[in-house]
């Protein structure tokens, strides 16, 4: 008998360490969005008003309203990356993406966010994406193709990324 609880409890101590260990860190469904999980491991939240946000196995993020409308327009993120698309709408505030080093604003694009330790890096798909300092010092806007790696210090320098970079970090979005 001893043996037999013995056993339960370890297959239910395995049972909540899975549940905390899985792929992906998932976010709830909240402010109208709805979350999947894929084969790959990322999260794909589907929100209202067209918003799609694809999650990195493990990202560490946080689905904000800024302006109390009931809607997402804002995600903390301080792990790992994401890929936003977010359409554009008249008379819609911007859409950011915040993380320690910088804070990537559109009206309506597809970028990705990637925040690593120390660092953020943004990438352009398409649309338009301003990025600014968290600290506030310095911004550039990034069109199609580009990108910019954001660092607690240094230039903001605008570079057009190689095909190599692209395909992974795209790949760890499943994409």
């Amino acid at each position: 008998m001893t043996m037999m609880l013995a056993r339960a409890g370890s297959i239910a101590f395995a049972g909540i360490l899975l549940l905390f260990a899985g792929p992906a860190v998932a976010q709830p469904a909240t402010l109208g969005c709805t979350s999947a999980q894929t084969a790959q491991g990322t999260q794909t939240l589907r929100c209202e008003r067209a918003i799609t946000i694809v999650a990195e196995g493990g990202a560490k993020f946080e689905l904000r309203d800024r302006n109390r409308d009931g809607h997402v327009d804002s995600v903390e993120l301080s792990n790992k990356a994401l890929l936003l698309e977010v359409p554009k709408k008249p008379g819609r505030v911007r859409f950011n993406v915040v993380t320690p080093q910088a804070i990537a604003a559109v009206r309506g694009t597809k970028w990705a966010v990637d925040a690593e330790s120390g660092k953020t890096s943004v990438f352009v798909v398409d649309g338009r994406v301003s990025v600014a300092r968290s600290a506030g010092r310095g911004s550039v806007v990034l069109g199609p193709g580009e990108g910019v790696d954001v660092e607690t210090s240094g230039e903001l320098v605008v570079k057009r990324w190689g095909a190599a970079r692209v395909a992974a970090l795209m790949a760890r979005l499943g994409q």
